[in-house]
């Protein structure tokens, strides 16, 4: 398997809405609102973002695609860069910064490090590496014909 392996198709069928359910209750599971409200509601908010994001991309599981993907992915880092300094913003200690932290480490690195690079119709044809002179017609092997 190669090392970036996250193609558009996982992450829309396999990540995007039930990674995004479970990290949404994940702290109603884990009891993480009864020190921190604020970062309990900051979860929470935070993924029903990212719910609306994947019902606005333009993708498979979409439900209105006026967002590109491209975008998407990088709403999705910025969300993860809110997961790394929420914790230092809002003074979250203990669980609820580990919390933060390590949604944030699984939310860059799928977006970023193990994204597969999108491969066009044109670059799975081979289209796009040809050149202008390929697409000229040979006409040596005529010079010598006479009509």
């Amino acid at each position: 398997m190669p090392f970036r392996f996250i193609t558009r198709s996982i992450h829309t069928y396999l990540i995007d809405y039930p990674v995004t359910v479970a990290v949404m209750v994940a702290p109603f599971l884990l009891k993480l609102g009864k020190s921190s409200p604020v970062g309990l509601w900051l979860s929470v908010v935070t993924r029903v973002t990212a719910l609306l994001l994947q019902a606005l991309t333009d993708h498979p599981t979409g439900l209105v695609r006026v967002i590109g993907y491209w975008l998407h992915l990088w709403v999705d880092r910025a969300l993860g860069v809110v997961s790394i300094t929420a914790p230092f913003a809002f003074h979250f200690t203990g669980p609820y910064s580990r919390y933060y932290w390590v949604l944030a480490a699984a939310v860059l690195l799928r977006t970023s490090v193990l994204n597969a690079p999108e491969v066009t119709a044109a670059q799975r044809a081979n289209l796009d590496t040809r050149t202008a002179s390929e697409d000229r017609f040979d006409f040596s092997a005529w010079k010598g014909a006479t009509p």
